[in-house]
């Protein structure tokens, strides 16, 4: 007991701050999972320990299994750790920098700056669990969100300070969207931008850095990744990360803060995998039990205060193009606007691949938007639905059997599909046609004119892939050169 006393008096001596250092002992080591034994003090939940021999395994504490072992998963890889090695309690929660220097750099997990330069200086230091402002701070005015795409600003606004859902299997443009996004609204949005990588490749990282800095609006923007190749403790923790730099700058500085999150499923999966590991029984279709809970906890922090808004946009894998699958339901009912990619639009080369029966905003009101963009777009979405009913009569009889009004329903339907293509900034390079940002007056004056019947002469193809609809004249007068 005297010799643990002077450990104890020792272990104060070496602290500043007169704290004892609270050291445990690996005891069990299963992938991520590890358990930790401390004699003294049991570290609180949600605490950060280091251990390895340079204190480069960190582990977060997720449960305390009795008076002197806790259970934590590892946010780094485990290699050579093993059972007796001393592990460090560090007194604090999973901590990364906030600060006018972390604008125009990127980090991972732990704010460690992976872009090969300097760590940022002037920057405070803060937990990545914070709870969402109450109700009493939120705003609840509303306010349109415009980002230059015409059928996303047609069909579904998004809100300022709202949280809007891209929803789509694999290979389908979800992250071609998000990236087409961030360009648009990046130059004209004041705020700062936060872009967060959730078990996303590591090719699109640097892609979109590198995309980000030649368009010259890196000095806005902030960038957070957990690539797939990192444990799921990391991949679980980025999300909560990169909502604490949208914190500061809302509530510290009070700006608009543009929070980008590719991808929401991967989230969702790496709470399965923690779940998986920490032997909790899984829910249906093997997902965690506590899923809705962890979800809530991230997506209740982005909010509208006094002082900013936090706008968030968000891709949403869909597996198996199955949106009955529980990660798309809970996702839905977080969002106020959600756009679904349909991979039959996109078989038809109809880019963006965006489905506009099945897509919807809460923002799509009278009082909102006013009375002609609302009027306007019930008449496209009903245009559209006829076109879809009309589809397997022209499929089985063709289109002789259809009266002359049908006719006409599937000539105006067919080219507001068209008219509703758009080339992007970001597949330039890939598809040769020069990006085009289209004004909400530009896209609701083409969508009238064809509903109007104006371009019933028109070959389908000349409203294909065009920005605002006075382009479809110049198109229309050279169809030898486009054959050529």
């Amino acid at each position: 007991m005297t010799d643990l006393q002077v450990s104890v008096d020792e272990a104060k001596d070496m602290t500043s701050d007169n704290t004892v250092l609270n050291i445990g002992t690996v005891v069990s080591i299963r992938g991520s999972v590890v358990d930790v034994r401390f004699d003294h003090q049991l570290p609180p939940i949600r605490s950060l320990l280091q251990t390895g021999a340079n204190n480069q395994i960190s582990i977060e504490v997720f449960s305390q299994l009795d008076a002197h072992r806790i259970r934590g998963i590892a946010l780094t890889p485990t290699q050579g750790l093993a059972r007796g090695m001393p592990v460090k309690d560090t007194g604090k929660p999973l901590q990364i920098p906030v600060g006018k220097d972390i604008l125009s750099r990127m980090f991972d997990v732990f704010g460690n700056a992976i872009d090969q330069k300097s760590a940022p200086k002037d920057v405070q230091w803060r937990s990545v669990h914070n709870e969402p402002p109450a109700l009493e701070r939120r705003s609840t005015k509303t306010q349109v969100f415009e980002t230059g795409i015409k059928v996303i600003d047609v069909l579904m606004p998004l809100e300022r300070g709202g949280k809007a859902g891209l929803f789509g299997g694999a290979g389908v443009g979800k992250t071609v969207l998000l990236t087409e996004m961030i360009h648009n609204m990046v130059g004209q949005h004041a705020g700062v931008s936060i872009f967060c990588g959730i078990g996303e490749r590591c090719r699109e990282g640097e892609e979109l850095y590198r995309e980000m800095r030649d368009a010259g609006v890196l000095d806005n923007m902030v960038m957070m990744f957990g690539q797939m190749n990192e444990p799921p403790g990391a991949r679980f923790r980025i999300g909560h990360a990169a909502l604490t730099m949208a914190e500061y700058f809302r509530d510290d500085e009070h700006r608009d803060v543009l929070l980008l999150v590719d991808n929401i499923f991967r989230f969702i999966q790496a709470g399965m995998e923690v779940s998986g590991l920490m032997g909790q029984m899984p829910a249906r279709l093997g997902y965690q039990p506590t899923m809705g809970t962890e979800l809530s906890q991230l997506e209740e922090r982005i909010a509208n205060t006094g002082s900013g808004a936090i706008t968030s946009i968000q891709a949403v894998y869909v597996p198996a193009d199955d949106f009955t699958d529980p990660a798309a339901v809970h996702t839905f009912s977080h969002l106020s606007a959600s756009i679904v990619l349909s991979r039959k639009r996109a078989s038809e080369g109809l880019y963006p691949a965006i489905d506009p029966l099945q897509s919807s905003s809460k923002m799509a009101t009278p009082s909102i938007i006013g009375r002609r963009h609302y009027d306007l777009a019930q008449d496209i979405r009903r245009t559209l639905a006829q076109y879809g009913e009309l589809k397997d009569i022209i499929a089985m009889l063709g289109m002789e059997q259809l009266s002359q009004e049908d006719h006409k329903v599937v000539g105006r339907a067919r080219r507001l599909e068209r008219f509703l293509t758009q080339p992007f900034f970001t597949t330039e390079q890939f598809t040769g046609l020069s990006g085009k940002l289209v004004s909400l007056e530009d896209a609701l004056d083409g969508c009238e004119r064809i509903l109007k019947d104006e371009f019933e002469d028109y070959p389908e193809n000349a409203l294909y892939m065009i920005g605002a609809i006075d382009e479809a004249h110049a198109k229309h007068k050279q169809p030898s050169a486009e054959e050529k």
